[in-house]
């Protein structure tokens, strides 16, 4: 199960990167459920190669919280 609401958090990301509130609100969403620290790793890692350019800030303040 975790591996699917994995991929189904990256795909929410993903459509909802157009905008930066709900980019932050589901990726603060997903940092709740994700208790498992390789997943976090993992998952961290991803929104960086992704994200990192467009949304640098949002995601270094939702993991250095989370």
């Amino acid at each position: 199960m975790l591996k699917t609401m994995l991929d189904l958090t990256k795909k929410i990301l993903t459509v909802v990167s157009f905008d930066a509130k709900l980019f932050q609100k589901e990726l603060d969403k997903a940092l709740k459920w994700i208790t498992d620290a390789e997943e976090l790793r993992k998952f961290k890692e991803w929104c960086i190669s992704e994200f990192g350019l467009k949304y640098p800030s949002i995601i270094k303040k939702a993991f250095t919280l989370g």
